[in-house]
């Protein structure tokens, strides 16, 4: 039943052109992991699109940015319907 559930969330198909060789590595790494090669593949893609995210997490500032940064976090916020609409809506991995 769980399986038949799952089929029905995953409605979307994408469909991509490999070469021979990168389709057998993909194959025997999925082989590997005792998964299809489907799942394999969008197991990867799906880390890699979370590292994408999750990676920009490191910015540089100036000493006069970071003042202004840091005075930025210590003021109260005013109420921002926008921000707030933001931050309930799901993440891109959820």
């Amino acid at each position: 039943m769980a399986d038949k559930a799952e089929k029905i969330k995953r409605s979307e198909v994408v469909n991509m052109r490999v070469e021979p060789n990168q389709l057998d590595l993909i194959d025997s790494a999925a082989s590997l992991s005792g998964k299809t090669r489907s799942a394999f593949m969008l197991d990867a893609a799906y880390r890699a699109a979370e590292e994408a995210l999750l990676d920009r997490r490191l910015f540089c500032l100036s000493d006069e940015q970071w003042k202004a940064f840091n005075q930025a976090l210590d003021t109260s916020p005013t109420k921002n319907e926008k921000l707030i609409e933001l931050l309930q809506a799901p993440t891109p991995w959820e």
